[in-house]
């Protein structure tokens, strides 16, 4: 009975210390989607060890400062559940946004590695232009602040003071982006837009935005930062 019950106690500090060690990754959608749209990412991460917390939250119905520490605060309630070593990020375009506005006024001791897929980091020309018309405001009023202008949310946000790899994309089937968007650009965003001050690494793929996070040249990228701080040699 001595021996069992041994036995019993150290598989139990063995599974605490594995758990520990785990670390966890916060997946957050963009405008208009939901958690669907980054489970191959949520799929891939899990396969590559981590523990991928995907979060739907109401892209549409709330302003970023709100939506930022409600979808945060439950991705890190679901990574505290499980006693985590280290909280990472992966984002897609308004997702990065959220993280920046969070980690704003937030500090995440546990914080380990945030990888940005297309985000409007400097804002999108398109919102400037789209606002006008009929119909805008169903995207609510996340969408409205994401702008160019003086009363876009980037004039409230400053550089970024954590470890942020950015994958942008040039792939262009969006004839307005062709209209409106000056540069390179991956139908929503430019390439030079998803750029931030602080950002460590930046890299270019040939994909779009609505379906980038679905790549998988794409995602090895995606997690060979959070593993290594650096995206794979082109």
């Amino acid at each position: 009975m001595r021996v069992t019950a041994v036995f019993l106690l150290l598989l139990s500090l063995c599974e605490t210390s594995l758990a520990s060690n785990k670390e966890c990754v916060v997946l957050l959608h963009g405008l208009a989607r939901v958690s669907n749209s980054m489970v191959e990412l949520e799929r891939k991460l899990a396969r590559s060890g981590f523990l991928a917390v995907n979060i739907t939250y109401p892209s549409r119905r709330d302003e970023i400062e709100f939506l930022a520490q409600e979808a945060i605060g439950r991705g890190l309630s679901a990574c505290d559940e499980q006693q985590v070593s280290k909280v990472h990020f992966v984002t897609h375009s308004l997702g990065g946004i959220l993280v920046r506005q969070y980690l704003e006024s937030e500090t995440l001791p546990l914080l380990g590695r945030v990888v940005m897929l297309g985000p409007p980091n400097q804002g999108t020309a398109l919102v400037d232009k789209m606002r006008r018309v009929p119909g805008w405001a169903l995207l609510g009023p996340a969408a409205d602040v994401l702008g160019t202008g003086p009363d876009s949310i980037f004039s409230k946000l400053g550089p970024v003071q954590f470890e942020l790899g950015v994958i942008a994309g040039d792939v262009n089937v969006n004839p307005l982006a062709a209209l409106f968007l000056k540069g390179k650009n991956d139908s929503v965003v430019t390439v030079e837009s998803t750029r931030v001050v602080g950002m460590d690494e930046h890299l270019v793929l040939p994909v779009m935005h609505t379906i980038m996070m679905r790549n998988n040249h794409l995602i090895d990228q995606t997690i060979h930062y959070l593993k290594t701080g650096n995206f794979i040699p082109q």
